[in-house]
C-alpha cells in the first residue's frame, strides 16, 4: 500500500524530472513572478508553460494567486525539503557502500 507521503514524493520527483520545470523553480527562488514572466525565457507555447505550472502546483512546489488578470506564482519549499531528506538517507547509504569498496580495493591491492 502506498501512503500519502510516498505519493507526494512521487509527484515531487515527477515534477522535478523536467528541465523546464526545474528552471521555473530556479527563477521562483529569486521571488514571485507572473506566468508571463516565467514564460519569457522559453521558446514554448503559453499552454505548454501553463501545463508545467499545473504540474508544479499539483506537486505543491509552487503557490498560485490571481492579482486581477495576472496570475502570480511563488516557490513553496516544504515539498523539496521532504525530497531532500529522502535523498539524504540514500546518500548516507551510498557513502557507506563506497567506503566499504575503498577498503576492499585497498586490501586486495596490498595482497598483490
Amino acid at each position: 500500500m502506498v501512503n500519502d507521503s510516498s505519493e507526494q514524493l512521487n509527484t515531487v520527483f515527477f515534477a522535478l524530472a523536467d528541465p523546464t520545470r526545474r528552471a521555473i523553480l530556479e527563477r521562483l527562488a529569486h521571488g514571485e513572478a507572473s506566468g508571463t514572466e516565467l514564460a519569457q525565457p522559453f521558446s514554448i507555447s503559453v499552454p505548454a508553460i501553463s501545463k508545467h505550472l499545473r504540474v508544479l502546483e499539483n506537486a505543491d512546489l509552487i503557490l498560485h494567486r490571481k492579482d486581477g488578470r495576472t496570475h502570480r506564482f511563488r516557490l513553496a519549499a516544504s515539498p523539496m525539503k521532504e525530497a531532500a531528506a529522502w535523498l539524504e538517507h540514500y546518500r548516507q547509504f551510498w557513502e557507506v557502500q563506497f567506503d566499504s569498496l575503498e577498503n576492499y580495493l585497498l586490501t586486495t591491492s596490498e595482497e598483490e
